[in-house]
């Protein structure tokens, strides 16, 4: 059996998430603002009810094609309201479009979502020695900056919790307990990540 963080259970499709996904460095633009959608709709509920909806998601937002998710219209919002495969609350589907439409006034003004967030951790991943889940903790000081300067850019649902989870989704820093199989493996990844430059666009 393969040591793993405290917090994903025994689930397949959390066991997959944790082993796969969670903590790898990501720099695409799509994946970057799927995370911050995702993290939003979970405001309230378990991941886990978030990522067996995660498929559904993706069918109901175009893939999160950040584009479309920004010309949505309110017969959209009435669509996705309809859409009992996603979390119906208005305000979390409205600010999607909403933070959809911050994201494109990033990218003309970064270059990329990517290159906005990465800010935050000076594009270099984190690496956290925690031993227990206990220790890690909910908010960072970086999450709150990224949090403030979201939400004066009028993004919703970004609270520091939020985006410190976020960050932790998209590799920003290395939350695996150290005696998680995925630690060292993440350290590795995050190793060559730091090779990657800075100003690098994702698509």
């Amino acid at each position: 059996m393969k040591n793993r963080c405290e917090w994903c259970g025994s689930d397949p499709l959390y066991v997959a998430y944790h082993d796969d996904e969670w903590g790898v460095p990501a720099h695409d633009d799509r994946h970057l603002f799927e995370m911050l959608v995702l993290e939003g709709a979970q405001a309230g509920l378990s991941w886990l009810t978030i990522l067996r909806k995660r498929k559904q998601y993706r069918c109901a937002f175009d893939n999160f094609d950040i584009g479309k998710v920004a010309a949505y219209s309110d017969g959209d919002v009435q669509r996705l309201l309809a859409d009992a495969g996603i979390v119906r609350n208005r305000l979390k589907i409205e600010s999607a479009i909403k933070n959809a439409r911050g994201v494109l006034d990033i990218q003309r003004e970064y270059g990329s979502f990517d290159a906005f967030v990465w800010r935050y951790v000076d594009h270099t991943p984190k690496q956290n020695r925690w031993t227990s889940l206990a220790e890690i903790p909910p908010r960072t000081g970086q999450s709150d900056l990224m949090s403030k300067e979201l939400k004066k850019r009028g993004f919703k649902f970004v609270g520091s919790t939020i985006c410190y989870a976020f960050m932790q989704a998209v590799g920003m820093v290395n939350d695996h307990t150290i005696a998680c199989h995925r630690h060292n493996e993440v350290r590795e990844l995050s190793r060559d990540d730091v090779a990657r430059p800075a100003h690098s666009l994702g698509p």
